[in-house]
């Protein structure tokens, strides 16, 4: 049996557009009491009394999202890997200590692109989990000094854009 999907076509985009994240929006998945989507879109997100997404912010041109397709047609499997690393400058231990907790946890994240748009990750099927890190001293006096993570987390479709209104009220 043949499987078919009702297909609309993507136009070209005449518009420039810009590579990057500018900041990412993190909260224990568990704060998290419900997530609103229509029309393919987070509406709202209603979060447990009191509890509110923290943001991280990075030096421009050192955080990026990728999602990539993980695919097997022998076995039926289809899934998208989203991987979102997120580079902090100087090692100290505030920074240290946050990045254990985040080791820890199971996290809904927001990204904002350097378009101005936003992206949901850790939601529906799987939160966001730390997969991978590093702390550098560097070698020489122009070396980056700091850490590095990345959160992963897998899904059955794309990351889901976020309502620019949305953001606002969970921080």
């Amino acid at each position: 049996m043949a499987c078919s999907q009702t297909l609309a076509g993507i136009a070209r985009d005449c518009a420039a557009s810009m590579g990057g994240i500018k900041r990412v929006l993190l909260a224990n998945a568990a704060d998290v009491a419900s997530v609103t989507v229509s029309s393919d879109i987070v509406t709202a997100i209603t979060m447990d009394s009191g509890k509110k997404f923290k943001e991280y912010n990075f030096r421009p041109g050192t955080g990026s999202l990728s999602s990539n397709w993980q695919v097997s047609p022998e076995n039926g499997v289809a899934y998208v890997q989203n991987d979102l690393l997120m580079v902090f400058n100087r090692m100290e231990t505030t920074k240290r200590v946050e990045i254990m907790a985040l080791a820890q946890a199971d996290l809904i994240g927001i990204v904002e692109d350097m378009n101005g748009k936003f992206w949901l990750l850790g939601y529906p099927d799987e939160n966001l989990l730390l997969s991978a890190g590093d702390g550098l001293t560097g070698t020489a006096r122009g070396d980056r000094n700091g850490y590095s993570i990345t959160l992963q987390s897998n899904s059955a479709a794309l990351p889901i854009e976020v309502d620019d209104n949305v953001p606002a009220s969970v921080l």
